[in-house]
């Protein structure tokens, strides 16, 4: 293997989620090698300044990874901003990344696996991400060990400076030459609500970096390698974050053993595209299970 790519962590003000992001993270294989950029945004307002500080002294213990540079912000940037300034940074610098946030949990297995797959795709163009999350698909066992898939996940993936080089923040320009059929197969055949998300973020309605990422990564016709066992785990889905409500449909197991097989074959993988695209089709559930989660969003953003 050749050098470990940096991992960079992006923290708030969830002193309790940032603690268990951190304590597995160091639990990883590779973890006591592996160079941990932090990046802490400062508080928006006057309520978020106590649970700042708090993340502040967490992520200034002395944590067994080979070196940790923190980023201390001093005035508030939000989420997108943070992300794609830190990215472009420290990606520029090592050439890989490996990126999380702070409600993410990984596998003990999480760094052999983006580590091994950033040095086996990293001469291939079109492999643009590596992603940490597997989706709960029906069947799930059926699937091979990786394979890939064209959506572009933000629950923990890495990269390279070549595909980062495609991002683009425009996403007037990104998105200007969409056909009708390129919609329909972002939007994984109109099972998921990427198009939505596009449409918001130029309504000024969210301000998603992840939406403008999967977006750079299609129109290069780009691939991303998913992991059959999830290597992470969104522990923010209990209404906690910034851009979630309390959800555990995503809920997966993580993986207890390693990572063995890598495909040879850089295409997406039909098998892989089926299930997932069930899995969004049917994710919902019943329309009484969609009331309950629809009411949980807004008590959630009421008390936020």
């Amino acid at each position: 293997m050749n050098s470990l790519a940096p991992v960079l962590l992006f923290v708030y003000n969830r002193p309790s989620h940032t603690l268990k992001t951190l304590s597995a993270l160091e639990k990883n294989k590779l973890a006591d090698q592996t160079t941990v950029y932090i990046y802490s945004d400062a508080a928006k307002d006057e309520r978020a300044i106590g649970a700042v500080e708090e993340v502040r002294k967490i992520i200034r213990k002395p944590w067994n990874f080979k070196k940790i540079e923190l980023v201390e912000r001093d005035k508030n940037w939000g989420l997108a901003a943070n992300v794609i300034d830190g990215v472009t940074k420290v990606v520029r610098e090592h050439g890989h990344i490996i990126v999380l946030e702070d409600d993410l949990e990984t596998s003990a297995f999480a760094l052999d696996y983006f580590n091994k797959a950033l040095d086996l795709y990293k001469d291939n163009e079109q492999v643009m991400q590596i992603s940490g999350y597997g989706y709960p698909v029906q069947n799930l066992n059926a699937l091979p060990e990786t394979f890939f898939f064209r959506v572009a996940n933000s629950w923990g993936w890495a990269t390279w400076d070549r595909a980062w080089q495609h991002f683009n923040p425009d996403i007037d320009e990104l998105v200007a030459d969409f056909s009708t059929e390129q919609i329909h197969q972002f939007s994984i055949e109109g099972k998921e609500n990427f198009w939505k998300q596009v449409q918001e973020l130029r309504g000024g309605k969210i301000n998603s970096w992840a939406i403008r990422w999967y977006a750079s990564v299609f129109k290069k016709n780009g691939l991303v390698l998913y992991p059959r066992n999830s290597m992470t785990q969104n522990i923010g889905n209990d209404g906690s974050g910034t851009h979630t409500a309390a959800e555990s449909t995503y809920q997966v197991r993580l993986a207890d053993y390693p990572v063995t097989y890598f495909p040879t074959e850089i295409v997406e993988n039909r098998q892989g595209y089926e299930a997932i695209k069930y899995f969004y089709a049917h994710r919902k559930g019943s329309l009484f299970n969609r009331a309950v989660r629809f009411l949980r969003k807004k008590i959630n953003e009421f008390n936020k």
